[in-house]
């Protein structure tokens, strides 16, 4: 396995799983309807941990352009690799959200609210505000890209459980800064389901909020980043 395949299968799982999970609680006649950011939250989690475990051997499970993009930004990764990476992580992200379509088409369309099915897909804010839905995002992946380089090397291998601190970040992420914007900080995670949005033939579908695409593909690029760097300087 390649790492583009290995990138695309980790994109591919880590979307079908966790977006599987927000449908499983959004849309309607499921067996999970209703049953809250909690759900949502572990579920992402295990996506997480699914997603990073079938491809960490290969190519180092990134699956987040923003992870790529920061790491290469301070020399731990060729930028040469950094478009076949993206790619992968954007056509596995949307591979993902058609298959957990697939999966609820049913549902899809017993559900009356348009909004709902949006954010079966993609996120949104609970308040919009662009300054302060690109800063929760920026702060969301701070944490996430500190967190991953501080894991990255650890001592003492945990063996198939190599995923789970990550799959425990993300877990903690969503439930302490889930609430201001749903925490994308994944520019293919949020970005690969909205044009997947677009494109399908969803039953009585709104519009993709274009408008507010852009927040979840700048703020985790800037917080990785910046994370990145902050990293850098603590090792130096």
């Amino acid at each position: 396995m390649t790492p583009f395949i290995a990138e695309f299968i980790g994109s591919m799982l880590l979307l079908l799983l966790g977006n599987g999970v927000v449908a499983n609680v959004v849309l309607t006649k499921t067996k999970g309807n209703n049953s809250g950011l909690i759900v949502i939250t572990f579920g992402w989690a295990i996506a997480v941990f699914v997603g990073v475990y079938s491809s960490a051997t290969v190519s180092g499970a990134h699956l987040n352009p923003a992870i790529t993009i920061a790491l290469a930004s301070i020399g731990k990764f060729e930028w040469t690799s950094v478009p076949s990476y993206i790619a992968a992580q954007f056509l596995g992200a949307m591979t993902g959200s058609g298959l957990m379509w697939l999966a609820y088409k049913q549902h899809f369309d017993a559900t009356d609210n348009a909004d709902d099915k949006l954010g079966v897909f993609c996120n949104s804010p609970a308040i919009p505000n662009l300054f302060y839905n690109l800063l929760t995002e920026a702060i969301g992946t701070f944490a996430l890209m500190l967190g991953v380089l501080f894991i990255a090397a650890p001592q003492n291998s945990l063996g198939a459980l190599d995923a789970l601190p990550v799959a425990l970040l993300v877990l903690g992420i969503g439930l302490s800064l889930g609430g201001p914007t749903g925490y994308a900080i994944n520019p293919s995670r949020d970005l690969g389901p909205r044009v997947m949005h677009f494109l399908l033939p969803i039953k009585n579908k709104r519009n993709s909020n274009w408008g507010y695409s852009w927040i979840p593909v700048v703020g985790p690029i800037i917080g990785a980043v910046i994370a990145a760097f902050v990293f850098q300087l603590l090792q130096s």
